[in-house]
């Protein structure tokens, strides 16, 4: 629920998220890509008028999870007109079906959850329909901790999908690879391994389709390990909570899956925690 002072809240809570990003990008190995990475409020559960007042600060770029919030939305009329430069992601496990309203999504910049050769046919079908000019930035989620609650397609079929979308998705363009992970890894025992997958994922990639790895993207990190991904190599990092504070689920988004905050804080979801 708005209340007064949030502004100030979401303010400070992004000038600190930001902070931690630049920290942990300076600290980065000098062998990894020299790229500044793209901070994704994720707005999950939270009305229009505070992904306003984040636009407000600054922030540019908001993600989401499901597809009928998404298209409320970014079609809301005082987004609209007060946040012209935004720029949506896409987060959440996409059904085939729900794929023509998300196309239509004013501002859609990055579907980051493409995870089979059939979704990225049907997403490739839909967009080249809409007619757009400029291709669908999409990224190809792959599940690196082997959990069946976990959406993804496996690490060992990752080269076959992008292949596919470079070679018979003409509106479709791949910027990078996704993973969830694990939900609570303890970092003393080591960099997270799931991270660690998905960093050899892209060597195996940019090696035998002959891409650079500095034109490949790793989206990995949330609210919880966002530090130590962007340390390990994340060039995108989806933090909710951190932002706009604990999400409180009081319906059911209509067509699609819901989660409770116990479900959320455990990690085993079917729409995965930012």
């Amino acid at each position: 629920m708005w209340r007064a002072g949030m502004s100030q809240e979401i303010g400070k809570a992004l000038a600190s998220v930001r902070d931690k990003v630049h920290h942990a990008a300076a600290g980065r190995p000098k062998s990894l890509p020299a790229v500044q990475p793209r901070l994704v409020a994720v707005s999950k559960t939270k009305p229009a008028d505070m992904v306003i007042e984040a636009y407000r600060h600054g922030q540019r770029y908001f993600g989401e999870n499901y597809v009928q919030e998404l298209v409320e939305k970014a079609s809301d009329a005082n987004i609209l007109s007060s946040c012209p430069e935004i720029k949506w992601h896409f987060i959440g496990h996409l059904q085939k079906h729900h794929i023509n309203k998300l196309v239509a999504v004013p501002n859609l910049y990055i579907l980051e959850t493409i995870d089979s050769v059939k979704l990225a046919d049907k997403v490739n079908a839909s967009w080249q329909k809409k007619g757009s000019a400029e291709k669908l930035k999409v990224m190809v989620q792959v599940n690196t901790s082997s959990e069946e609650s976990k959406h993804g397609l496996s690490p060992s079929d990752t080269v076959e999908l992008v292949k596919h979308i470079q070679e018979k998705c003409p509106g479709l363009e791949f910027i990078g690879l996704m993973t969830i992970g694990s939900y609570g890894y303890d970092l003393a025992q080591g960099p997270n391994p799931d991270f660690q997958l998905l960093l050899k994922q892209r060597e195996e990639l940019c090696e035998k389709l002959g891409l650079a790895v500095d034109a490949v993207e790793l989206s990995m990190g949330m609210s919880s390990d966002f530090e130590h991904a962007i340390e390990v190599g994340s060039t995108n990092v989806r933090v909710g909570s951190t932002i706009f504070g604990e999400r409180v689920y009081t319906k059911t988004v209509k067509g699609e899956a819901s989660v409770t905050n116990t479900e959320e804080k455990m990690g085993n979801l079917s729409v995965k925690e930012q």
